[in-house]
């Protein structure tokens, strides 16, 4: 299982994950710190987009609480079909495959999402989290896209 998700891992950093644009920001408070909001697409599953909304400290905050080089590991995910699913090679394996990935501190910590294919239940299900090298965060979002008459190449 180690190897597999070593192999998954390389895999990741090879193939290009998704590229996300802005597409919106919300002030939360006079300090400067912002939820932000940015879509992608999939980019093995044409007609499904992501948008994912994670929080930013500005400038006043960092100074105010020190660690100026991360952010929280707080996300939030929601996945919806916005054309024709056309689903390309994807990993079927019940641990998924990274399709986004976006750092939230210099070196050690990242928001993922996760795409895990439920086949059973012909659902795709994405999963933001954070990624942390040690003290991991059980803070994490969830999202389905069900695959209605979607015919999935074997």
């Amino acid at each position: 299982m180690r190897i597999a998700r070593t192999l998954t891992l390389i895999g990741a950093l090879i193939t290009f994950p998704a590229v996300a644009e802005e597409v919106g920001s919300v002030d939360v408070d006079w300090l400067g710190n912002d939820i932000l909001i940015e879509a992608f697409a999939d980019p093995e599953v044409q007609g499904v987009t992501c948008h994912v909304a994670y929080f930013e400290r500005g400038l006043i905050d960092r100074l105010q609480k020190g660690n100026w080089f991360e952010d929280p590991s707080n996300s939030a995910v929601a996945c919806r079909q916005t054309g024709a699913i056309v689903i390309g090679d994807i990993d079927r394996d019940g641990e998924g495959e990274s399709i986004f990935s976006e750092r939230r501190s210099i070196v050690w910590k990242s928001l993922n999402v996760t795409r895990i294919f439920d086949e059973a239940n012909q659902t795709l299900i994405y999963i933001a989290h954070a990624s942390e090298v040690q003290d991991g965060s059980a803070k994490m979002s969830i999202s389905t896209v069900p695959l209605y008459q979607v015919s999935i190449a074997q």
